[in-house]
């Protein structure tokens, strides 16, 4: 890049830049279009919470109380769903599926993210191709044929069922994403650890997978909510009401026919979605330059 590039770049910037120096202009150009971001992610949550705290008369009388907030809040609709329903037991087996399935999702993507980015070998980008598609197929064809095998090994209605299946569409975009992030990480601090004697064991151990925690947290994360909210797979493979996890048991324990126990499912899926938004907001560095160094090249 010549001086007179770089300058007319930065002179073009400085441009760019002082069009934001007014204030009727930050206004439209950022706090508005930010406002209403902000308004449109958070208002499903503000929904959940009033329509937890309700009393039924304030959910279907609308002529005497407004829809957008509540006047006599009340803790019928929590009490009902964690007493009068199997609610924290679908909420430890989602806990234990969602950790499990990371868990092995991770090492097994790490293995092969790492064999197919650093080995060098003929035919490794057609692999990583091949395994990024795998994630593209739909869950709705899947569960057809694992639910054959599901029964075959008798794991039906089982967290197991769950356990294992979860990582068939986890482990492949998990594999695509440390693959990004394992290319961004030098070529020579590897090759300095062979000349040293090091196996690939040590410097997976010691080298890249210190150098990758950003790339792990993001799939780990991701591998985490994917388990989390799954819902077709869990729906096919679990029957027993002590079994399901929270996205299957409150669709399917607080409807009654035509009846929708609108409060209890509204507290469910605040309770179900709450610690998975707390999860993310520790997390939200990391995952976001993780997902950068995945995607850059």
């Amino acid at each position: 890049m010549t001086l007179f590039t770089k300058r007319r770049h930065r002179k073009e910037t400085e441009d760019a830049m002082d069009y934001l120096v007014t204030v009727p202009r930050r206004v439209v150009t950022v706090y508005v279009p930010l406002a209403i971001f902000v308004f449109v992610l958070l208002f499903p949550f503000y929904w959940m919470v009033i329509t937890t705290f309700k009393s039924k008369a304030e959910l279907y009388d609308y002529e005497n109380f407004s829809p957008f907030w509540v006047v006599q809040p009340t803790l019928d609709n929590i009490n009902k769903l964690l007493f009068e329903t199997s609610y924290p037991a679908w909420l430890w087996n989602t806990m234990l599926v969602a950790a499990v399935a990371t868990v092995i999702s991770i090492v097994c993507a790490v293995l092969a993210a790492y064999a197919i980015e650093r080995l060098r070998y003929r035919g490794a980008r057609i692999v990583g191709i091949a395994i990024f598609l795998a994630y593209l197929v739909p869950p709705s064809i899947l569960f057809i044929p694992l639910a054959v095998m599901v029964f075959k090994f008798g794991i039906f209605d089982t967290k197991l069922a769950l356990i294992l299946t979860y990582p068939t569409f986890l482990i492949p975009f998990c594999t695509w994403l440390l693959m990004g992030y394992f290319r961004t990480i030098p070529y020579e601090l590897e090759e300095c650890a062979l000349i040293d004697g090091a196996t690939r064991w040590q410097i997976l151990r010691n080298i890249m997978l210190p150098l990758a925690v950003p790339g792990l947290i993001s799939a780990g994360i991701f591998a985490f909510t994917l388990s989390w909210n799954e819902f077709i797979y869990a729906l096919t493979f679990i029957s027993s009401s002590e079994n399901k996890t929270v996205p299957v048991g409150v669709v399917t324990e607080l409807v009654e026919g035509d009846v929708y126990h609108w409060g209890s499912l509204m507290a469910g899926a605040l309770l179900g979605s709450v610690p998975v938004a707390i999860f993310y907001s520790f997390f939200v560095e990391h995952y976001v330059s993780s997902m950068t160094g995945a995607v850059k090249e």
